[in-house]
């Protein structure tokens, strides 16, 4: 590597004068100043065989950076660290690139609760600027450093070999993330972001964990309870199960004192301050006292030897401690019997390393699985006493035949390596019991296995066995469970009449079988086959018991003779048209799953089978059920999504113990009576009978259930429910009525006092029911409905923590309403209706959505969806939704920040699969912290004019990852957009996974953690779980209606020809949301749903013009030169519609009534009266009328565009959970997330942004701006509700803020006052600093994410009298900076980037500041647009 010669042009610029072989450039972070050092060593870039080479001709740069004490973010942005020397060094050479070198005085995996970068100390900080050729040698030579380390996804650190790269090593791992082109992976591997991801030192670092694995230290010692011995200086070692002391002070020579503590005790001296007492275990038991110089150290000491007193093994876990060696003093103890060294790095060499563990004599067990060994360590064979050895995920590639010496060894698990075949010595080992030899490379059952007789199960999933012969089978008769799931087994051969008797359990699952006759396996008791492709199946059934077939394509099943013996039998998912006699012949068959087949009838005998207690049988096509026989046990009957009229009208006094019905998705008008008479014994609990046709004359039948739990009635023909039959359900929690006629909620709903969940969605409830006496009452939904008002009790329970009252219309709330309300978690009112004139609508012409997001049983929703109507210009939308399965942060922090990514990535690339794909992986490293352990799956929708069509035609790209998926209606008909990349459903990722030998568990989870083989999030499992999206584009068409974007809980309940139909039938996008939310939980499904539907009105050629006008929305989507910000006139305010991205707003001076009613909004929509600008003639979405402003629109008053507005405040949930994979269960947050105090909603804060004319783009005025923005005439922000409305879903935000002062002394929100944000992001797009961060350091909150500040009150503006306007005006422009207007139109605007405009508060309020143009602005030649976030 040739190092280029530096610019002295360049050099001379930054006031510094270097000369390149004597110094290195230091800059200050807290100056910025420049200067330079004493003379570095010069280190040399490698040649061009790689190889290290060293002269006076070249060398390495070093930018040292001395991190601020204060955690400044500044300190880490690559805008601070780069220089102009810097960025040239970068140019013109891919394999060019830098390494950030950290310090090791930190520890290198932060608490999650605690800042990273941001609050806490940050060792020192070197980048270093290198090739791809450059080796750590060389780094470290001219570091003067013994070696570097590198750190992956905040977990373990490994040393590097001397011959690494490091740059190189950065590139690969951006290169598997996904990203292609050498440019941005350049970019990319110079941000320090990636940090999170890799990271690398230049020492080992501190960990705060290591004292667990030894603790020393010179103390006072006294041997002995007797006062004969008397007290002195003695080293002191704790480690492994040992109490070492020595017999000299200060070092260890001499003899050493060895106190086993297992089973032992630790005790607190009283009688002297800091002294602990250790005592070995048994009659002989010796003891010490040990005096310490501090309470911490008493207490370090403590803590850790109660742990090894209280064990009852000699254990010694040292597993995930980055360790290349056992300390020296772990060999005293002796009595180790257990010792794991999971997930290390330990090496073949050295004092500490494997070859020395011999010396451990009665170790019995030893786990060193997840090492990198590479190769099998021989030295183990030689220690005798091993009973278990763990080697799993090593890389073996083979094993040596020394492994006979193990004579004691019982269990040998080497899965996860790359085993092709066994040595012979191993069927010496005669104890040998279990051998694991999963996800290996293995063609065949090995041979040797013959010898094994002790091992009595054949681990071998994941290998590559493709034929299995049972006569193999048959002669290890020592085998009985069989497990070759994942092994692309195509065929099975049975020999002539073999008889394969010793196997009782056999798994097949995910192979390649079309067909399979085990009827020779004659004492098979277990089978799991599903997933293959079996078209028949033929079993012995003398002994079977549980058969698993789901997911196959049978037809039907032989099984001889009659299986007596089976009790669980799962048939989904196949061809089945009718069930075998065999199956109602079984006598003691209790679970029968046969959902998803075309069974036209179930057998009368089967209901009547004595035995029988949970039957599945739902999307089939029955059309009547049998009677049934009396005092059957059926506990569990589902029968939804068939075509049954009736139910037997037997069904509920002869099915006594029935506790769980559903019947959803019939064709039912009536249901059978509880009872035949008066007295009812039903024990039913739940009741789903959702989408038929029943009508308030059923209620009268449900009084008998006296038990029933939930009831979902929803999308029936109810046009009431009896008050007096509801009275009757005391014992009710959950109610759905939703998508009925009702008008009203009986008020004997009251008589339900445990009923927590009242749904009652699209209904004509007018008046708003009698349950919030309810002591437990959680969840009320009556959205869609057409409340007019909402009389309240004296007092709320303190229970109620979720109430959506979007889709009413007619709703008056007034202050005293929205003030009892403040304490619910998740409040949901919709926005003020938009005007529907001019540019407001050119959106909502082409395209509007609507979302529902339901929590599951979790009672936690971990679910968002980002919605987005005008995203960029005019006529684009981007939709998406993220599902975190079990955390809620990730899918928090991918809403608010993805569309901003997609808006930078659009910038740089108009290549579909390009700019979809870094949008992905962008996201993917800006979770930081939060992405490491936890992930999400995600599904990005972005609409957007086709650049190649002239005619103005609309694309819709669709980028996911995980098992969130989007439909697009065409013709009626769904059209699939998306992949889901699920283990189970895709072959290609299951082979990928496999071939980087990640451990799948029986539930086909990547180890055990999730079943998505793509994620955001998750880096940790890199590389089996990657972020890089699929990408797909489809051009739009008049014949496209919607399109549905879910997650995956709604499409395993809803396939995807009901959800097209379901959107049909009810065409409003956020009542088809709603409806299909509550179809999935009607049909089972108890996780998080989210729904988003996007109603479409393309039309042939794109465009909804009146006239013909040229187009302008087929521009490339480039980076555009400096725009001129646009206006709207007067008349035609850029005002949303309900379901856009933009913030309704209200006059300030309207009273309290008015605020409740128009929900919340925080500006004036009035227009002003004197305008200057005409009424353009209305255009389409494809062609908005874009006028400049000219000098002389701000004479007279303030800049029509222009609108003020207080900024708020963004943070964000830290809460992480235990495991790094679940968080605790919250109060379910329904798409809204509250701060505990307030009433709140989500704020899709892309589209919260409002453009200020300023003047030269360096204006001081910035800052002034901002202070005067945030100040109120008392000097703080008033503490009452304030008002913001969502951009995402038409849904209002109040809430209780804290103190403006507060929030700019937070160190979360101090960086984020007075930022110049070019599209409305949280954080800056320059800003390279995580997200996550800003989290990290928020105020700690119960939940919710998001808090905005108060608003000020109507009473509390300034209303000037218009006599003495004028006079307020100078004297207020004199104090305030002046926003001049833009300047005479001499370029044509630019389409390419998004503009809001809003209307201003009438002349006659200054609420806080006047912002009105100078009345004589000069034009300025480069005028930047300045966008603000309003919702940070």
């Amino acid at each position: 590597m040739q190092m280029r010669e530096e610019n002295p042009t360049a050099t001379a610029a930054t006031g510094t004068e270097m000369d390149r072989d004597k110094g290195v450039r230091v800059v200050d972070t807290d100056t910025g100043a420049c200067g330079d050092t004493l003379p570095d060593p010069v280190v040399h870039g490698a040649a061009s065989n790689g190889a290290a080479g060293r002269g006076d001709g070249t060398g390495i740069r070093v930018l040292k950076r001395n991190m601020k004490k204060n955690g400044s973010r500044g300190c880490v942005t690559r805008k601070t660290r780069f220089g102009s020397r810097e960025r040239d060094w970068l140019k013109g050479d891919t394999q060019r690139g830098c390494v950030c070198l950290y310090g090791g005085s930190v520890d290198p995996q932060p608490p999650a609760s605690t800042p990273q970068a941001s609050s806490t100390p940050q060792a020192d900080l070197r980048l270093v600027l290198c090739s791809t050729t450059t080796t750590v040698e060389e780094l470290c030579a001219q570091r003067e450093v013994e070696g570097l380390y590198v750190q992956l996804h905040g977990d373990l650190l490994r040393r590097l070999d001397c011959s690494e790269r490091p740059l190189q090593m950065v590139y690969d791992y951006l290169a598997a993330l996904g990203y292609q082109d050498p440019l941005r992976v350049q970019r990319e591997a110079a941000n320090s972001d990636l940090s999170c991801m890799v990271r690398f030192y230049s020492e080992r670092p501190v960990h705060a964990d290591q004292e667990r694995t030894l603790l020393k230290g010179v103390f006072s010692v006294r041997k002995g309870k007797t006062q004969l011995h008397k007290w002195a200086e003695r080293q002191v070692i704790l480690c492994g199960t040992c109490l070492i002391v020595a017999s000299v002070k200060d070092n260890l020579t001499g003899k050493m004192h060895i106190l086993p503590l297992v089973g032992g005790k630790v005790e607190e001296v009283k009688r002297r301050q800091h002294c602990l007492m250790f005592s070995s275990p048994g009659p002989q038991a010796q003891t010490y006292f040990v005096n310490f110089d501090t309470l911490a150290d008493n207490q370090k000491w403590h803590r850790q030897a109660t742990k090894v007193v209280s064990q009852t093994i000699s254990l010694v876990d040292l597993s995930c401690y980055s360790l290349e060696e056992v300390s020296e003093y772990l060999f005293y103890s002796q009595d180790i019997t257990h010792l794991n060294l999971r997930h290390n790095f330990m090496s073949l060499h050295g004092p500490g390393g494997l070859p020395n563990f011999p010396r451990f004599s009665q170790l019995k067990s030893l786990n060193l699985s997840h090492n990198r060994l590479g190769v099998f360590p021989e030295s183990v064979c030689e220690i005798l006493t091993l009973t278990e050895l763990n080697l799993s995920c090593n890389g073996l590639k083979a094993v040596p035949t020394q492994i006979g010496n193990l004579q004691s060894l019982q269990t040998l698990s080497l899965d996860g390596n790359y085993l092709t075949s066994l040595p012979e010595e191993l069927g010496g080992l005669t104890q040998l019991s279990s051998l694991g030899l999963s996800f290996n490379n293995f063609p065949h059952v090995p041979a040797v296995l013959y010898r094994l007789s002790g091992v009595d199960r054949l681990a071998m999933a994941g290998n590559c066995v493709e034929t299995l012969e049972l006569s193999t089978l048959a002669r290890m008769s020592h085998l009985k469970n069989i497990d070759l799931r994942l092994n692309g087994l195509r065929s099975v051969k049975t020999e002539a009449l073999e008889a394969v008797k010793q196997v009782t359990q056999l798994d097949l699952r995910d192979n390649l079988l079309v067909s399979l006759d085990l009827s020779t396996v004659c004492s098979l008791e277990t089978l799991y086959c599903q997933r293959n492709q079996l078209g028949a199946l033929t079993l012995s059934g003398f002994t079977l018991r549980t058969l698993h077939a789901s997911s196959n394509r049978l037809t039907t099943v032989n099984i001889y003779p009659v299986p007596n013996q089976l009790t669980q039998m799962d048939l989904s998912r196949n061809l089945l048209d009718y069930l075998p006699d065999w199956v109602c012949d079984s006598r003691k068959v209790e679970v029968v799953d046969v959902t998803h087949n075309f069974l036209s009838e179930l057998p009368a005998r089967l209901l009547r089978s004595l035995s029988l207690r949970k039957l599945l049988a739902g999307n089939n096509v029955l059309q009547r059920l049998p009677d049934l026989l009396d005092h059957v046990p059926l506990e569990v009957l589902d029968l939804q999504h068939n075509k049954l009229g009736e139910l037997p009208e037997s069904l509920f006094y002869k099915a006594l113990n029935l506790k769980n019905l559903n019947v959803s998705a019939n064709a039912l008008e009536t249901i059978p009576p509880s009872s035949q008479s008066e007295e009812s014994l039903s024990t039913l609990q739940e009741l789903y009978l959702t989408g038929n046709n029943l009508n308030e004359n059923c209620a009268a039948l449900l009084v008998g259930h006296q038990n029933l739990r939930v009831l979902h009635m929803a999308y029936n023909q109810l046009l009431s429910f009896p008050a007096s039959k509801l009275s009757k359900l005391e014992l009710l929690e959950e109610l759905n009525l939703s998508g009925n006629k009702l008008k009203t909620i009986p008020s004997t709903v009251s008589s339900c006092k445990r009923l927590h969940t009242l749904i009652a969605h699209s209904n004509h409830i007018s008046v708003f029911p009698e349950i919030l006496n309810l002591p437990e009452i959680k969840l009320v939904d009556l959205s869609c409905n057409e409340l007019t008002e909402i009389l309240l009790p004296d007092s709320l329970p303190a229970t109620l923590h979720e109430l959506d009252l979007t889709g009413n219309s007619s709703l008056i709330l007034e202050h005293k309403t929205l003030n009892m309300f403040s304490h619910i978690t998740t409040l949901k009112l919709d926005q003020k209706p938009p005007l529907s004139s001019g540019d407001s609508m050119v959106s909502s012409n082409l395209w509007n959505h609507g979302y529902s997001e339901m929590s599951g049983q979790r009672n936690k929703l971990c679910v968002s969806v980002m919605a987005l109507d005008r995203f960029g210009d005019s006529v684009e939308a981007a939709y998406g939704i993220f599902d975190g399965d079990r955390n809620e942060e990730v899918p928090r922090l991918l809403q608010c920040t993805m569309g901003d990514v997609l808006s930078e990535e659009l910038l740089h690339s108009s290549i579909d699969s390009v700019y979809m794909s870094n949008t992905f992986l962008t996201s993917h490293r800006k979770l930081g912290m939060a992405g490491q352990k936890l992930g999400a799956s995600a599904l990005l929708c972005y609409i957007h004019p086709e650049p190649s069509e002239p005619g103005g035609y609309f694309s819709v790209t669709v980028a996911n990852v995980g098992s969130c998926q989007a439909l697009l209606c065409r013709d009626g008909q769904p059209l699939a957009l998306s992949k889901v990349f699920s283990l189970e459903q895709s072959t290609e990722e299951m082979e990928r996974v496999k071939l980087s030998k990640a451990i799948i568990t029986e539930d086909n989870k990547v180890s055990g953690v999730t079943g998505c083989s793509r994620l955001l999030g998750c880096s940790y499992l890199s590389p089996w779980v990657l972020p890089k999206p699929w990408v797909r584009s489809e051009p739009l068409c008049s014949q496209d209606d919607f399109l549905i974007l879910g997650n995956r809980a709604l499409f395993e309940r809803v396939s995807y020809q009901e959800a097209v139909c379901t959107v049909q039938a009810v065409r409003e996008p956020r009542a088809a949301a709603k409806k299909l939310c509550t179809l999935a939980q009607s049909y089972g499904c108890r996780d998080n749903v989210g729904v988003a539907v996007v109603s479409l009105n393309i039309g042939e050629d794109g465009c909804t013009c009146e006239h013909p006008v040229a187009n302008n929305a087929t521009e490339p989507r480039a980076p555009p030169p400096t725009p001129f910000p646009l206006s709207v006139p007067p008349g035609d305010p850029a005002t949303p519609s309900s379901s856009s991205g933009i913030a309704s707003e209200f006059n300030s001076e309207t009273s309290a009534s008015e605020v409740g009613s128009e929900a919340g909004s925080t500006a004036s929509d009035e227009h002003p009266s004197s305008g200057t600008a005409a009424r353009p003639e209305k255009q389409c979405s494809l062609h908005p009328a874009a006028i400049l402003c000219g000098p002389s629109a701000g004479v007279g008053g303030p800049h029509p565009a222009l609108f003020q507005r207080q900024p708020s405040c963004a943070t964000f949930s830290s809460n992480q959970s235990d495991n790094g994979l679940d968080s605790d269960d919250e109060a379910p947050l329904e798409g809204v997330i509250s701060n505990g105090s307030k009433l709140e909603v989500e704020v899709d804060i892309h589209c919260c942004a409002f453009q200020i004319r300023s003047g030269a783009p360096e204006s001081p005025k910035d800052n002034d701006l901002d202070k005067t923005r945030s100040d109120y005439p008392n000097g703080k922000m008033r503490r009452q509700n304030s008002v913001v409305v969502s951009s995402t879903n038409g849904c209002l935000l109040a809430v209780c803020a804290r103190e403006m002062p507060d929030l700019k002394k937070s160190p979360s929100t101090s960086s984020l006052f007075g930022k110049k944000l070019s599209n409305g992001s949280v954080v800056a797009l320059e800003d390279s600093h995580n997200l996550i961060e800003v989290a990290l350091e928020a105020p700690k909150k119960k939940s919710g994410y998001f808090t905005a500040s108060a608003q000020q009150d109507p009473e509390d503006r300034l209303v000037v009298p218009p006599s003495l306007e004028q006079d307020v005006r100078e004297q207020l422009r004199g104090q305030s900076p002046v926003v001049p207007g833009p300047p005479p139109p001499s370029t044509p605007p630019s389409t390419r980037d998004p503009v809001w405009d809003y209307p201003h508060p009438p002349a006659t309020l200054l609420p806080q500041q006047d912002l009105a143009p100078s009345p004589n602005p000069t034009p300025i030649p480069n005028l930047q647009q300045e966008v603000y976030d309003t919702a940070l």
